[in-house]
């Protein structure tokens, strides 16, 4: 038996220590990822962000799986905000990218997400937490955690939400099952986000849309960007960096290519250990308990292995057949998605 390494992820881990007793899975409430970002990809590449755009996007929005960590969705919202301050401080993508840190996250079980408990590093994003979507049960969350329990108050905040399951954008409560938050609102609601100490007053100016921001922000993302830094200084360095990265992409390739190859060979009844992941009949699914679970895909979507694009590494992502096989191909790698073509 294969035995697949991924990251342990807190709600995940919570989930498979709750493998006895009551049943896990009431349903799961999903979202088609990709439209997540789409928006904000559109303003990347009309901010002339090229080639760079997409592979930000996509590390972005496979965030918003049921297996993501809590922090992971921030942290790809502060490296769209990056590359957005290499591009003149492009307003448009940074409002995108304050939305996208709000839009609800997939949960497996009808349990609200737990919140991210650090700060981001992009001052854009403060205050700044994910909704949860209206099917997940508000009083209790992934694990079993009970309102008031760590990882159920966002980051800054002392008492729970109120209401349940709201976030600056939409403040009157969770948003519809599957929806996306770029579609309901235009305004990623920085005049709803406390100045206060665990909030910052920093989150209410409008998106670093002046030019004063513009001027201090432009040397910090120069300084601290590793997801864009073949944007930055000079050619010279662009040009090693990215024969640097084109190593560890091509093994990602490849190494996604052998675990799409393995997950082929597995069903539902396949052994596993708790915390493990993988693809099984075109559904993403993880073990708990000692048994695989089917999550499921979005319709018109499958279960894909997918090589990062910024470090070492592979993801499990719900995305088309073509999709998977051009970001496998992208770094080199032949033979399709499984290397047998």
């Amino acid at each position: 038996m294969v035995h697949f390494t991924s990251a342990v992820l807190l709600a995940l881990s919570a989930i498979a220590m709750q493998a006895q007793g009551a049943p896990l899975l009431n349903k799961r409430i999903a979202q088609t990822i990709s439209a997540s970002t789409t928006k904000w990809e559109e303003a990347c590449k009309a901010a002339g962000g090229g080639e760079l755009c997409n592979p930000v996007s996509v590390t972005a929005f496979t965030t918003l799986l049921a297996a993501a960590g809590p922090c992971e969705q921030q942290d790809s919202a502060d490296a769209m905000i990056d590359l957005a301050k290499t591009l003149n401080n492009d307003a448009e993508m940074i409002r995108l990218a304050q939305i996208f840190a709000q839009q609800p996250r997939n949960t497996p079980n009808s349990l609200a997400v737990p919140y991210c408990q650090q700060a981001p590093k992009n001052s854009e994003l403060n205050g700044l937490f994910q909704c949860q979507f209206q099917g997940a049960n508000q009083q209790s969350f992934v694990g079993g955690l009970a309102v008031g329990a760590p990882g159920t108050i966002p980051f800054g905040h002392t008492e729970p939400l109120n209401p349940l399951g709201s976030c600056a954008a939409h403040p009157d409560g969770p948003i519809a099952d599957g929806s996306q938050l770029s579609d309901i609102t235009q305004d990623p609601g920085l005049g709803n986000v406390s100045t206060g100490s665990g909030d910052s007053s920093a989150s209410s100016t409008a998106a670093a849309a002046t030019s004063t921001e513009a001027a201090a922000t432009t040397t910090e993302a120069a300084a601290t960007s590793t997801e864009v830094s073949a944007t930055t200084t000079t050619a010279a360095a662009s040009t090693t960096t990215a024969a640097s990265s084109s190593n560890f992409q091509l093994q990602n390739a490849l190494d996604a290519q052998k675990l799409n190859a393995q997950f082929a060979s597995l069903t539902a009844d396949s052994s596993c250990s708790d915390g493990d992941q993988a693809c099984i009949d075109g559904g993403f699914a993880m073990c708990v308990g000692g048994k695989f679970v089917n999550m499921g895909c979005a319709a018109t979507t499958q279960c894909f292995a997918l090589p990062l694009v910024n470090k070492a590494g592979t993801s499990l992502a719900c995305t088309t057949q073509d999709d998977a096989a051009a970001r496998i191909a992208a770094p080199g790698a032949t033979g399709g998605i499984t290397g047998s073509d």
